[in-house]
C-alpha cells in the first residue's frame, strides 16, 4: 500500500511538471522538513522558497521541457522513501532521484536531483510487470 502511495506522489510530481502546474508543484514539497533540489547543471538549492522559485521559473518559462517518468523503483524505510527513475525529455533522458517523507499521512518531496546517465531506460513494455523495486 505504501509503495502505491509513494508512486502516486512521484507521478504527481511529473504530472505537475508536465502540466506546468506551479500550485500542484508547491503542494508536493514538504513544508516542515528541509528540502533540496539539484536541477541538471545547477548549483544545489537548499531551502523551500528557493526550490519553489526555481520550479516557478522553469514551469512558466518558454523553454520548459516536455517530460515523463519511466521505470520508477521505490526504496522505502519507515516514513522515508526514495524513488529512482528515468526522465524522458524529447529523444533524450536523465536519471533522477526523488526522496519523500511521510508528513501528516501524505508523502511529500524533500529532494529531487536529475542528471545525465550512460544507461538507456528500459523499454516501456519491459516494465509492464515491474514490481517497482525493493520496498524495505
Amino acid at each position: 500500500m505504501d509503495r502505491d502511495a509513494i508512486l502516486f506522489a512521484n507521478e504527481a510530481f511529473y504530472r505537475a511538471f508536465a502540466d506546468r502546474d506551479t500550485a500542484a508543484m508547491e503542494d508536493l514539497w514538504a513544508k516542515d522538513a528541509p528540502v533540496v533540489c539539484i536541477h541538471p547543471g545547477w548549483a544545489p538549492l537548499t531551502d523551500r522558497e528557493t526550490v519553489l522559485a526555481s520550479w516557478r521559473a522553469i514551469l512558466t518559462g518558454r523553454n520548459a521541457p516536455d517530460i515523463s517518468c519511466r521505470s520508477p523503483r521505490v526504496f522505502q524505510h519507515g516514513d522515508s522513501a526514495i524513488v529512482i527513475c528515468f526522465e524522458v525529455i524529447g529523444a533524450g533522458f536523465l536519471v533522477a532521484t526523488n526522496c519523500f517523507i511521510r508528513q501528516r499521512g501524505r508523502w511529500k518531496m524533500v529532494h529531487h536531483q536529475a542528471g545525465p546517465t550512460n544507461q538507456d531506460p528500459p523499454a516501456e513494455s519491459d516494465n509492464d510487470n515491474e514490481p517497482g523495486g525493493p520496498v524495505n
